[in-house]
């Protein structure tokens, strides 16, 4: 018998379409309820990561500041570690496959090239800018003089030993490794060089560029977490356009202020290297870039400031390192980053997220400093290019004589030298003997 059809249908098919419909209502509630479930989670990962961000961001920035207050020898020593700690991170992504492939001494190698290349790049920083202290030593003076040649030599030997322990069947690979190890040296060690050398030109010219990259980095991630809509690269999917020019602006108010603060005090413009603390008060004849200048305001703009501060303004004073900064800023904001860009095309060729864990919620240090070198290459050339003034010094006219007089021309100097004084009345006679 065939059971009675009701509007159409069968009981049965009734019934299915029912229990089909309450299952198909069963199964959207189930996926609206996980979609929402998943949105939860990510916001409060997002949160999570911000917040550990955050905190060891504060850690760092302490930290920073407490190297920079013990003076320019423990800030030159900082970042000697920091460049030594990237380029170990930078070069362990090979490690694996040389092991693998029963390759020895590959990494004593690596190693044995940083510190022949720190040995160059570093002992011309020193010969540079101690000239007085080395050429007067006796045994820092052979080594000053032939520096470049027993740089080269240490070259030589590694060269050596590299092409010595070519083995059969790994050629291409060998070769490979090498040029890497050679790329990490160019990026890392040479640009970190740069740093060092901004330091010897005083500390104001190393902490503005840093200040500047981490407030470019931190607003970028602000303005991005808040407002970030539009992708930026496709190489940092996280990075939008909202972030880019937000960090950008904001990075430019920062630096034109920060720089009105640093430059006024001494410890931050001088370039002597003999103080040991921040608080040991030195002076020093300031680079005329540091003295404020006046500046005539324009009406409209008079009349804008008059609105806001209810004050009659129509000057204001205004470094022209304050102006220099904002070039800086530009650069911090708009071509440094591209170096965290190149670094996370690194990470995406070894399928890696981050070059290490070594900072909580920043990955390794790679992952902090890969604005920075870029950044630091820029300070040093464009403050030899605009901003430096040539002046002679001590040092400068000792390197020349050491270098182009010979001793008995040297002593006739030092005679010579000695009789304009006494005729001058600034020492007397018999108080040096040739």
């Amino acid at each position: 018998m065939t059971k009675k059809k009701k509007g159409g249908k069968t009981h049965d098919a009734l019934l299915n379409q029912n229990g089909f419909e309450h299952t198909n209502n069963e199964t959207e509630f189930s996926n609206h309820n996980g979609v929402e479930q998943k949105i939860n989670d990510d916001n409060k990962k997002k949160w999570k990561n911000m917040s550990v961000r955050t905190f060891w961001t504060f850690i760092m920035i302490g930290g920073f500041f407490i190297c920079l207050a013990l003076g320019h020898s423990m800030v030159v020593i900082l970042v000697v570690i920091i460049q030594t700690c990237v380029f170990r991170e930078v070069i362990a992504l090979t490690h694996v496959p040389s092991k693998e492939k029963k390759l020895p001494w590959f990494k004593s190698l690596n190693w044995y090239f940083l510190l022949s290349t720190n040995y160059f790049l570093y002992g011309e920083s020193i010969i540079y800018y101690f000239k007085k202290a080395v050429l007067v030593d006796a045994l820092l003076l052979p080594l000053a003089t032939h520096h470049r040649f027993i740089s080269f030599t240490l070259y030589c030997i590694g060269f050596v030993l590299f092409v010595a322990n070519l083995k059969k069947g790994h050629y291409k690979f060998q070769f490979t490794q090498f040029a890497w190890t050679h790329m990490t040296l160019l990026i890392v060690v040479c640009q970190s060089h740069f740093i060092v050398n901004n330091i010897f030109e005083g500390l104001i010219w190393f902490l503005l560029p840093v200040s500047l990259v981490i407030c470019n980095d931190i607003f970028a991630y602000i303005c991005g977490f808040f407002w970030g809509k539009t992708p930026l690269i496709k190489l940092s999917p996280k990075k939008t356009w909202e972030g880019f020019v937000g960090g950008w602006i904001f990075t430019m108010i920062f630096g034109f202020f920060w720089a009105s603060l640093l430059m006024r005090w001494d410890y931050m413009i001088c370039p002597d290297l003999s103080s040991t603390f921040a608080w040991s008060g030195m002076t020093c004849e300031p680079n005329p870039v540091f003295i404020p200048q006046k500046y005539m305001l324009s009406p409209w703009l008079s009349s804008l400031l008059r609105r806001f501060t209810f004050t009659d303004i129509r000057w204001v004073w205004i470094a022209p390192f304050q102006w220099h900064v904002l070039v800086m800023a530009c650069f911090a904001s708009l071509i440094a980053p591209f170096g965290g860009f190149f670094a996370s095309g690194v990470k995406r060729a070894f399928n890696l997220k981050d070059f290490g864990d070594s900072i909580p919620g920043h990955g390794g240090i790679t992952d902090r400093m890969d604005c920075q070198f870029l950044m630091g290459l820029f300070s040093y050339m464009y403050y030899q290019s605009f901003i430096k003034t040539t002046s002679l010094s001590v040092g400068t006219v000792l390197y020349t004589i050491v270098n182009s007089l010979k001793p008995s021309d040297q002593l006739e100097l030092l005679d010579s030298l000695q009789q304009y004084l006494i005729g001058q009345g600034l020492l007397e006679e018999g108080k040096v003997a040739c």
